[in-house]
This record gives structure tokens, C-alpha cells and sequence, in this order.
């Protein structure tokens, strides 16, 4: 009977689940949308009814696990989200527990980030090696770092915190209570904000940015240098203090890497010695909203040996 395993991505606005094979091969998917306005039991119930369909469609194969990928900080041992603007009626609630109740399945909990980190390292991006970042870029910025193999958590399950680096010291404050947090000047959000200061549109979206960029508009230009400028200075950090070999880049903001990427190389190197002597990689991801999923599925496939 061949293995399989269950990884569910909990976002805030879709749900998804897949099981996959051993392999990395998805061998069915449920996508829909994350009834948060209903509640969280409602949620809870919309994912262990898509774990349910999946384990009936693969009963002739043999279940190793479930992975589920949330957004928030995860107390690892006790499997709750603290901290998560995208589910806060999640605040402090012990849903690896509840789910594992209605399931009667054993079950892994997960940050989406360092789910998605783990996926490239599984099948994506860092197939080749054991030890990577992975910054995923969106309305914020996000993180995941890979040591030996494994998801770094820190000692609560913190850890990889990207989007909360400071790259500017007196810069725009954030929701964090810090200042100057890289996602309050390289994500989506703020890519936006940018184009409104910078009188491209009241209610301009950083894609329309981008299409501006591609007509050649200078001001858009400019402010995917910043954006890049920024990036450098987080990676820069980051290639300094864990001389991976392997730095990665995903998310809504990756079609822009020709208008940001010189000014971001150009910072890393310019603030870094390990980068300008060492090959190190800063590359795109390549599995892009299926990150998270692949790696929640390969979480029971890590914790069994397999």
C-alpha cells in the first residue's frame, strides 16, 4: 500500500488541501475560500471535512500524517497561533489539539512561511541543498529558514521573522511597534503606499505600479529600486549571519525582479563580505502559491523518517 500525506494551507482568505505521494506527486486538491466571516468553528469544521474527502479518496493508500499551514507566530509545543491579524478569533486557541479531536488523526502544525520554505527545500527552488532562506513577499513579508534540513523555529517557534528586520532606522512605523520593519517598505503594501506618495493614484495597487514600470514610467521605477535597495539590506543581514548557500524570493511582487533586483544585488553586495567572496545564490523561488501545501504535506513525511 503506498504512503501518503495530507498538507492543508489556511490562509486568509483560501483553504486548500492536497494529499501527496511520497514522491512529492499531488495526488488529489481541494481549493475554496476561508470562511473566517463565519467563525472559527466553521473554519475548523471546513478543514477537517476537506482532510475527511481526501483520506476517502485515498483509502486505498496508507496515511502518514497531516501538515496544516497558518499564518501567525506558532507556539510549536502547544500548538496554538498567537499573533496572527489574519485569524484572530485563532488567538491563543488550541487548534492543533481540536483538530486532531475531530479528526482522530495525528497532526503537525506549521507557519505558512516556514511551510512554504520547507516545500522549496522538498521539491522546489532548494532541492540541492540543506540549508536556505525563503522570504515570501505579499501585503507583508514573511519568512522561513532551513537548517540541516529542517524548519529553524527558535526555541518557541518564532523564529524567521524576515518581514521584522529593520532596514531603516527612523523608518515608517509598524504594527509590530518597531519602525522601519523591511515589510513596512518592500512588500505589496508598501509598494503601494509608495505609488501614493508619489501622486500615481489615490487607490493605485502595486500591480498597476508594476504595469506603469513595464510602460516605462520613471517615478514606478524608482520605487522598485527602493524596494530593492530595502531587499539588499535585509539579505545582506541575513547572508552575514548564516552563510547559506541558498537565499529565495516568492510571492505577488516577483514579476518585478528586473526593476528591483539590480539595486537589491547591488545593496547585498556593497554590505556584504560573505556574499562578494562566497557563492552564494539569491534566486526566485519556482513553486509559487503551492509552496506552503507541498511543504505541510512533507512535515509527517520529515517526522516519520521518511
Amino acid at each position: 500500500m503506498s504512503d501518503y500525506t495530507i498538507g492543508v494551507d489556511l490562509g486568509g482568505t483560501n483553504l486548500r488541501a492536497a494529499a501527496v505521494a511520497r514522491d512529492g506527486t499531488m495526488l488529489a486538491k481541494i481549493a475554496g475560500r476561508a470562511q473566517l466571516t463565519q467563525g472559527r468553528d466553521t473554519v475548523i469544521q471546513d478543514i477537517v471535512g476537506a482532510i475527511r474527502r481526501l483520506m476517502e479518496d485515498m483509502r486505498a493508500r496508507n496515511l502518514i500524517g497531516v501538515g496544516i499551514g497558518v499564518p501567525g507566530f506558532i507556539l510549536i509545543r502547544e500548538g496554538k497561533i498567537i499573533g496572527s491579524n489574519n485569524l484572530p478569533e485563532f488567538e491563543d486557541f488550541p487548534i492543533q489539539a481540536e483538530i486532531e479531536r475531530l479528526l482522530g488523526e495525528k497532526v503537525i502544525l506549521e507557519n505558512d512561511a516556514n511551510a512554504a520554505a520547507l516545500g522549496e527545500k522538498w521539491i522546489g527552488a532548494g532541492r540541492d541543498v540543506d540549508d536556505l532562506v525563503l522570504m515570501t513577499l505579499g501585503t507583508g513579508i514573511g519568512g522561513g529558514i532551513i537548517s540541516g534540513g529542517k524548519v529553524l523555529h527558535g526555541y518557541l517557534g518564532m523564529a524567521g521573522e524576515i518581514g521584522h528586520i529593520t532596514v531603516a532606522a527612523d523608518g515608517n512605523p509598524c504594527g509590530c511597534g518597531n519602525r522601519g520593519c523591511l515589510e513596512k517598505h518592500a512588500s505589496a503594501t508598501a509598494i503601494a503606499a509608495m505609488g501614493r506618495l508619489l501622486h500615481l493614484g489615490d487607490g493605485i495597487t502595486s500591480e498597476e505600479i508594476y504595469n506603469l514600470a513595464v510602460a516605462g514610467n520613471e517615478r514606478a521605477r524608482m520605487i522598485f529600486t527602493a524596494v530593492g535597495e530595502y531587499l539588499g539590506i535585509a539579505l545582506a543581514g541575513l547572508v552575514n549571519i548564516f552563510n547559506f548557500p541558498l537565499y529565495l524570493l516568492s510571492g505577488g511582487p516577483l514579476p518585478a525582479w528586473d526593476f528591483f533586483a539590480p539595486s537589491m544585488f547591488a545593496e547585498v553586495a556593497r554590505r556584504s563580505y560573505t556574499y562578494r567572496e562566497a557563492r552564494t545564490r539569491i534566486e526566485k523561488a519556482t513553486l509559487g502559491n503551492e509552496a506552503g501545501l507541498y511543504g505541510a504535506a512533507y512535515l509527517p513525511f520529515q517526522q516519520a523518517g521518511a
